[in-house]
Protein backbone atom coordinates (compact mmCIF):
# COMPACT_ATOMS: atom_id res chain seq x y z
CA UNK A 1 0.00 0.00 0.00
CA UNK A 2 1.31 3.43 -0.94
CA UNK A 3 2.12 6.11 1.57
CA UNK A 4 -0.80 8.53 1.53
CA UNK A 5 0.25 12.08 0.56
CA UNK A 6 -3.08 13.90 0.23
CA UNK A 7 -6.56 13.53 1.72
CA UNK A 8 -8.06 14.32 -1.67
CA UNK A 9 -8.37 11.18 -3.81
CA UNK A 10 -7.94 13.32 -6.94
CA UNK A 11 -4.65 14.84 -5.76
CA UNK A 12 -3.47 11.46 -4.55
CA UNK A 13 -4.01 9.92 -8.01
CA UNK A 14 -1.91 12.69 -9.55
CA UNK A 15 1.09 11.50 -7.52
CA UNK A 16 1.07 8.02 -9.06
CA UNK A 17 3.17 7.21 -12.14
CA UNK A 18 2.23 3.95 -13.87
CA UNK A 19 4.92 2.67 -16.23
CA UNK A 20 2.61 2.62 -19.27
CA UNK A 21 1.79 6.33 -18.87
CA UNK A 22 5.43 7.19 -18.30
CA UNK A 23 6.49 5.36 -21.48
CA UNK A 24 3.70 6.81 -23.59
CA UNK A 25 4.24 10.40 -22.44
CA UNK A 26 8.02 10.37 -22.72
CA UNK A 27 8.13 8.63 -26.10
CA UNK A 28 5.79 11.37 -27.36
CA UNK A 29 7.94 14.11 -25.78
CA UNK A 30 11.17 12.66 -27.20
CA UNK A 31 9.53 12.34 -30.62
CA UNK A 32 8.37 15.98 -30.50
CA UNK A 33 11.83 17.18 -29.52
CA UNK A 34 13.51 15.05 -32.19
CA UNK A 35 11.13 16.49 -34.82
CA UNK A 36 12.33 20.00 -33.83
CA UNK A 37 15.90 18.90 -34.58
CA UNK A 38 15.13 18.22 -38.25
CA UNK A 39 17.34 20.47 -40.34
CA UNK A 40 20.29 20.39 -37.96
CA UNK A 41 23.31 18.57 -39.32
CA UNK A 42 23.22 15.06 -37.76
CA UNK A 43 26.75 15.36 -36.32
CA UNK A 44 25.91 18.73 -34.76
CA UNK A 45 22.65 17.36 -33.39
CA UNK A 46 24.43 14.32 -31.91
CA UNK A 47 27.17 16.47 -30.34
CA UNK A 48 24.66 18.89 -28.79
CA UNK A 49 22.47 16.01 -27.59
CA UNK A 50 25.50 14.36 -25.98
CA UNK A 51 26.17 17.66 -24.19
CA UNK A 52 22.56 17.72 -22.99
CA UNK A 53 22.89 14.14 -21.76
CA UNK A 54 26.06 15.02 -19.85
CA UNK A 55 24.29 18.05 -18.36
CA UNK A 56 21.43 15.79 -17.30
CA UNK A 57 23.77 13.47 -15.36
CA UNK A 58 25.07 16.40 -13.32
CA UNK A 59 21.53 17.75 -12.83
CA UNK A 60 20.35 14.31 -11.65
CA UNK A 61 23.11 14.14 -9.06
CA UNK A 62 22.71 17.74 -7.85
CA UNK A 63 18.91 17.56 -7.59
CA UNK A 64 19.00 14.32 -5.64
CA UNK A 65 21.74 15.46 -3.30
CA UNK A 66 20.82 19.11 -2.75
CA UNK A 67 17.06 19.35 -3.38
CA UNK A 68 15.58 15.93 -2.66
CA UNK A 69 17.60 15.60 0.58
CA UNK A 70 17.31 19.21 1.66
CA UNK A 71 17.18 19.55 5.45
CA UNK A 72 14.65 22.27 6.28
CA UNK A 73 13.64 23.30 9.78
CA UNK A 74 10.10 24.55 9.18
CA UNK A 75 7.18 22.15 9.18
CA UNK A 76 6.08 23.37 5.76
CA UNK A 77 9.59 22.94 4.37
CA UNK A 78 9.86 19.40 5.73
CA UNK A 79 6.43 18.59 4.25
CA UNK A 80 7.54 19.89 0.84
CA UNK A 81 10.70 17.74 0.89
CA UNK A 82 8.59 14.77 1.97
CA UNK A 83 6.19 15.34 -0.96
CA UNK A 84 9.06 15.70 -3.43
CA UNK A 85 11.15 12.75 -2.28
CA UNK A 86 10.80 11.75 1.35
CA UNK A 87 7.78 9.59 0.63
CA UNK A 88 9.97 7.52 -1.69
CA UNK A 89 12.33 6.81 1.21
CA UNK A 90 9.35 5.93 3.42
CA UNK A 91 8.26 3.29 0.87
CA UNK A 92 11.06 2.67 -1.68
CA UNK A 93 9.31 -0.38 -3.13
CA UNK A 94 6.16 1.51 -4.19
CA UNK A 95 6.07 0.86 -7.94
CA UNK A 96 3.61 3.73 -8.45
CA UNK A 97 6.03 6.27 -6.94
CA UNK A 98 9.40 5.11 -8.22
CA UNK A 99 9.18 7.73 -10.97
CA UNK A 100 8.27 11.41 -10.76
CA UNK A 101 4.63 11.99 -11.82
CA UNK A 102 3.78 13.66 -15.12
CA UNK A 103 2.03 16.52 -13.29
CA UNK A 104 5.53 17.57 -12.21
CA UNK A 105 7.82 16.45 -15.03
CA UNK A 106 5.89 17.67 -18.07
CA UNK A 107 5.54 21.35 -17.01
CA UNK A 108 9.09 21.40 -15.66
CA UNK A 109 10.41 19.88 -18.88
CA UNK A 110 8.51 22.42 -20.97
CA UNK A 111 10.18 25.23 -19.00
CA UNK A 112 13.64 23.67 -19.36
CA UNK A 113 13.13 23.06 -23.08
CA UNK A 114 11.98 26.66 -23.55
CA UNK A 115 15.02 27.86 -21.62
CA UNK A 116 17.44 25.87 -23.80
CA UNK A 117 15.80 27.25 -26.96
CA UNK A 118 15.85 30.80 -25.55
CA UNK A 119 19.58 30.46 -24.80
CA UNK A 120 20.73 28.53 -27.88
CA UNK A 121 18.06 28.95 -30.56
CA UNK A 122 17.43 25.85 -32.70
CA UNK A 123 20.47 24.17 -31.15
CA UNK A 124 18.61 24.24 -27.83
CA UNK A 125 16.26 21.57 -29.19
CA UNK A 126 19.17 19.16 -29.65
CA UNK A 127 20.58 19.98 -26.20
CA UNK A 128 17.16 19.31 -24.69
CA UNK A 129 16.88 16.07 -26.68
CA UNK A 130 19.93 14.74 -24.85
CA UNK A 131 18.77 16.16 -21.51
CA UNK A 132 15.29 14.61 -21.89
CA UNK A 133 16.74 11.30 -23.05
CA UNK A 134 18.94 11.35 -19.94
CA UNK A 135 15.89 11.94 -17.77
CA UNK A 136 14.00 9.12 -19.51
CA UNK A 137 16.88 6.68 -18.98
CA UNK A 138 17.34 7.85 -15.39
CA UNK A 139 13.71 7.20 -14.46
CA UNK A 140 13.76 3.79 -16.16
CA UNK A 141 16.99 2.92 -14.34
CA UNK A 142 15.60 4.14 -11.03
CA UNK A 143 12.41 2.13 -11.49
CA UNK A 144 14.44 -0.95 -12.44
CA UNK A 145 16.70 -0.54 -9.40
CA UNK A 146 13.66 -0.86 -7.15
CA UNK A 147 11.51 -3.29 -9.10
CA UNK A 148 13.61 -5.62 -11.26
CA UNK A 149 16.59 -7.93 -10.89
CA UNK A 150 18.79 -8.12 -13.95
CA UNK A 151 21.50 -10.45 -15.14
CA UNK A 152 23.23 -7.43 -16.70
CA UNK A 153 26.37 -6.57 -14.68
CA UNK A 154 26.17 -2.82 -15.32
CA UNK A 155 22.50 -2.61 -14.32
CA UNK A 156 23.13 -4.70 -11.21
CA UNK A 157 26.02 -2.39 -10.24
CA UNK A 158 23.72 0.64 -10.61
CA UNK A 159 21.04 -1.16 -8.60
CA UNK A 160 23.44 -2.04 -5.75
CA UNK A 161 24.79 1.52 -5.71
CA UNK A 162 21.31 3.02 -5.41
CA UNK A 163 19.94 0.52 -2.92
CA UNK A 164 22.88 1.27 -0.60
CA UNK A 165 21.52 4.83 -0.56
CA UNK A 166 18.10 3.56 0.55
CA UNK A 167 19.05 0.72 2.86
CA UNK A 168 22.30 1.74 4.43
CA UNK A 169 23.78 5.17 3.76
CA UNK A 170 21.08 7.77 2.93
CA UNK A 171 23.65 10.59 2.88
CA UNK A 172 25.70 8.93 0.12
CA UNK A 173 25.28 7.39 -3.34
CA UNK A 174 23.09 10.16 -4.76
CA UNK A 175 23.74 9.39 -8.43
CA UNK A 176 21.48 6.87 -10.13
CA UNK A 177 22.76 6.53 -13.71
CA UNK A 178 26.14 8.30 -13.65
CA UNK A 179 27.57 6.96 -10.40
CA UNK A 180 31.00 8.45 -11.13
CA UNK A 181 29.62 11.78 -9.80
CA UNK A 182 29.56 10.26 -6.31
CA UNK A 183 33.29 9.57 -6.65
CA UNK A 184 33.96 13.05 -8.07
CA UNK A 185 32.10 14.80 -5.23
CA UNK A 186 33.15 12.42 -2.45
CA UNK A 187 29.67 11.08 -1.69
CA UNK A 188 30.22 7.44 -2.60
CA UNK A 189 29.43 5.11 0.30
CA UNK A 190 32.42 3.12 1.47
CA UNK A 191 32.49 -0.43 0.17
CA UNK A 192 31.19 -3.07 2.54
CA UNK A 193 33.68 -5.56 3.88
CA UNK A 194 32.79 -9.14 3.00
Amino acid sequence: MSVRLFQSAFLERLTFMPMRWFLLAWIIVLGMVLSRCVGLHPARCATLAFGGLALWTLTEYAAHRHLFHLHLSSGMGRRLVYLIHGNHHADPGDRMRNMMPLIVTLPLSAMIWSGFVALAGRDGNAVFLGFALGYFLYDLTHYAAHQWRSGNKMLEALRRHHLRHHYGVPDANFAITAIFWDRVFGTQAPRRRR
